[in-house]
């Protein structure tokens, strides 16, 4: 039998279950965090794996030295590796499965099955429900229930693809097809990619073209491409190297507005649209309107919205909650755009846990064209972070004021991401944080706590009168941990109150808060920051995603701090 050639997305994930099983195995920690590295590396290539090995260039992958790159000539020559399938006679491959479980670490997923022979998330559901976890040391009642609760939350998880991953895919392959390939008039993405939901289902591209048969030839040539699933005379389907699938359809130019429009979406706004069209005696659809037996063709998405007496929506704008309206009354907002942002006030160095110096990162933050960036490491309490004490906090501000004297159109500023610990409390005494020139505080401990008592210390930190941000209010990460129990109308009312900030985290994990409570706290005059959060200079490019998740919620600039000068942001949080 042949050996089944892997795909870069399947190498990916046998690269990560094997720092799982390590993990799980209790070894150092870095030979797993060096398997995860090379995984994401992989799947990032952009090329088929199998080429570079066949060239012998396994080595010139980022984070693949020489034993790896011996794992993976054996995987990739023999469809198998030996030290993978070691590990899997050690330990069950459904113990790993158990991490995919929201409060359920390595060391627990150990215990489950030393203990109780656990190796499946369904044999640890029945466990927890015959109430047999708290019987475990160092579990209890309460970790019984929040793994329950785990449980419950991981079979409500979908598929769909983070923004982050997808949005750089699509525009690689966009780039692609508008400079190689001639017959490629003009090409975009659609769906809900285009509309910048936090999460998309698969990738969806629009083209232009009197040659849709020479595109679709191009097209499935590409590099990225790993297998053709569909390929017809306009759509064409293609399932990538990495995984994802790629949806493109090619469209009459002459016809391409109302087919853009159509495409993009949403389906509520679509249908109102044809609602509004058949109030005005028309007919809509993606092909154009009609009026009787006249025809009316629309090559620009504006004139589909010209014709219904509307200005333009912009896409993210497209989900059927009041823009519609909006715009027939000339009232849609003039939304942020990422040029507006002038700083970027949550970035991490290597005094804490990100990977790059301050001097790196303020270059870095320069060259974006900001005019000024807050330096916001960790607080003591958050020790896997490695977290700044007071007396390091103030060596830092030292080196801050030192780089700051070489700067003419440019200004570090030191903040700080304080712990708001479980009581309530903040990790740095009042006379540290008065400082500091912003303060940003989250929650990163005991986010499964109950309502009442998790909004209480969000409630706390907010009344303090050093604390500007809160960070990430809703502590969720997209498609691996759901939001916390916060009452949100309550942090909202009381944002409002104290002038306090909330945070858009950028972090396409985060996306927080997201654009359905960004609107509700614009509506109720609370002020916001679009922030990296960075830990590397590459991290800094995430500000996008923060702006389109902004723009979604109705953000226009005046909304959001950072697209202030420098002395009127200063004067915004009082020290100036």
């Amino acid at each position: 039998m042949a050996k089944k050639t892997l795909t870069n997305g399947e190498v990916a994930q046998i690269l990560r279950t094997i720092a799982d099983y390590l993990e799980i195995k209790g070894e150092i920690i870095y030979k797993a965090l060096a398997y995860r590295r090379a995984a994401d590396n992989i799947l990032n290539l952009g090329r088929d794996i199998n080429e570079i090995w066949r060239e012998g260039k396994l080595r010139d992958i980022p984070g693949v030295g020489e034993a790896l790159s011996k794992k993976l000539d054996e995987l990739l020559s023999t469809g198998r590796l030996g030290y993978y399938e070691q590990l899997q006679e050690e330990i069950p491959p459904g113990v790993v499965e158990l991490l995919a479980i929201p409060d359920v670490g390595p060391k627990t997923a150990k215990l489950l099955w030393e203990r109780l022979g656990i190796a499946s998330v369904a044999e640890a559901e029945r466990a927890a429900r015959q109430g047999q976890l708290r019987q475990l040391p160092g579990l209890g009642a309460k970790s019984e229930a929040k793994i329950l609760a785990g449980i419950q939350a991981l079979h409500r998880r979908s598929d769909r693809i983070p923004l982050g991953t997808a949005w750089p895919v699509a525009q690689e392959i966009l780039m692609d097809l508008e400079s190689g390939c001639p017959a490629v008039q003009r090409a975009t993405a659609a769906g809900s990619l285009r509309r910048m939901k936090a999460t998309i289902g698969d990738i969806d591209l629009l083209v232009a073209s009197t040659e849709p048969e020479v595109v679709m030839e191009f097209f499935v040539n590409l590099p990225q491409v790993g297998e053709i699933s569909l390929r017809g005379p306009t759509k064409t389907s293609v399932i990538l190297h990495n995984g994802l699938q790629v949806d493109l359809r090619v469209l009459p130019p002459e016809r391409y507005g109302s087919l853009l429009q159509y495409f993009t979406g949403s389906k509520a706004h679509n249908v109102a649209l044809r609602g509004l069209a058949q109030s005005q005696g028309l007919s809509l659809s993606e092909y154009g309107f009609k009026r009787g037996q006249e025809e009316i063709i629309c090559a620009e998405e504006e004139e589909v919205y010209g014709t219904l007496g509307l200005p333009w929506i912009p896409p993210e704008l497209r989900e059927d909650r009041g823009e519609i309206e909006a715009a027939q009354d000339g009232a849609l907002p003039e939304l942020i755009e990422l040029a507006d942002i002038q700083g970027d006030l949550h970035i991490h160095t290597d005094w804490s846990d990100g990977a790059v110096s301050l001097a790196q990162m303020a270059e870095a933050a320069r060259a974006r064209g900001y005019r000024y960036a807050v330096i916001s490491d960790h607080s003591r309490s958050l020790g896997v972070a490695r977290g700044l004490t007071a007396e390091r906090l103030r060596q830092q501000r030292a080196e801050i004021e030192r780089l700051n004297e070489g700067f003419n159109d440019f200004r570090l500023l030191q903040g700080a991401e304080v712990e708001i610990k479980a009581d309530g409390s903040l990790d740095f005494p009042d006379e540290v944080l008065a400082e500091l020139d912003v303060v940003v505080a989250s929650l990163h401990s005991g986010l499964r706590q109950e309502r009442e008592r998790i909004t209480a210390r969000l409630i706390s930190a907010m009344r303090n009168p050093h604390v500007d941000i809160i960070g990430h209010p809703l502590g969720r990460i997209i498609g691996q941990r759901e939001e916390s129990a916060i009452d949100i109308d309550a942090v909202l009312e009381v944002a409002a109150e104290t002038g306090t900030i909330l945070e858009v985290n950028a972090t396409p994990a985060r996306l927080d808060l997201d654009d359905v409570h960004i609107r509700r706290a614009i509506g109720m005059g609370v002020k916001l920051a679009i922030n990296s959060d960075a830990h590397n200079v590459g991290g800094l490019a995430v500000m996008a995603y923060g702006v389109a998740t902004a723009r979604r919620g109705w953000a226009k600039a005046g909304d959001v701090v950072n697209t202030l000068p420098l002395d009127e942001l200063l004067k915004l949080v009082g020290k100036q």
